[in-house]
């Protein structure tokens, strides 16, 4: 009998390990499946694949899905003319940009001296996110239904900011649209500039994608 309960306890130990391993799998499974957006293919990536797609191939005529204009990348960058007074502005900035991106920002810097401005060279100006694959999806996402909505007295975007090339820049006059921003723990409301790189062959091939995408133009 002494034999049996000394083999149950070296067991017991084990079995709770074991149990603990299984329950620490199901948590972090869990914890997957409630990040949603962030472990699996993005919605709006989706939607563009299943709809966009099609729609733009029967728009401009392609036989191949390959010809249709995608989506390359999105850089948003937050200029601080103010942050070579005051390095502070720079520290909160780099803050509230992770915090709107998910991904942590470079240091920008000026290219060249400028007497007048009183700007040297590689002094820091700003800050800037180059967002990717289904991060860039997802960030546009969140824009497009979250963001924009909340300017005030928002009536949609202007369709005239292509650059030729089929690339849109959008302009934010404050970061405090995005839902991430708390409004009581900033000291000064910042502007921010966002910036859509298609593989688009002109602005007609742009403005069709991005309209595929959902961006509110203005009519």
């Amino acid at each position: 009998m002494a034999d049996e309960k000394t083999e149950k306890a070296a067991k017991a130990p084990k079995e709770k390990k074991g149990r603990k391993k299984e329950e620490a799998k199901k948590v972090g499974f869990a914890a997957n499946i409630e990040e949603g957006l962030k472990v699996g293919p993005a919605r709006l990536k989706l939607r563009f694949r299943k709809e966009g797609v099609p729609a733009l191939m029967k728009e401009f005529g392609f036989k191949n899905p390959n010809q249709v204009p995608r989506l390359e990348k999105i850089v948003v960058n937050m200029g601080l003319g103010e942050a070579l007074a005051n390095n502070k502005i720079l520290e909160s900035a780099v803050e509230q940009l992770a915090a709107i991106t998910g991904q942590k920002p470079v240091i920008t810097r000026a290219r060249k001296s400028i007497a007048n401005f009183k700007l040297r060279q590689g002094q820091a100006i700003g800050c800037a996110v180059t967002l990717r694959a289904d991060r860039m999806y997802e960030f546009m996402d969140r824009l497009i239904a979250v963001a924009l909505p909340r300017v005030r007295d928002f009536k949609g975007v202007s369709p005239k900011a292509f650059d030729g090339n089929g690339n849109y820049t959008l302009g934010v006059r404050e970061q405090i649209i995005f839902p991430e921003i708390n409004y009581d723990q900033i000291e000064k409301v910042k502007g921010l500039n966002i910036s859509f790189v298609t593989t688009a062959q002109n602005d007609e091939q742009g403005l069709a994608l991005m309209r595929h995408f959902g961006m509110p133009f203005r009519t």
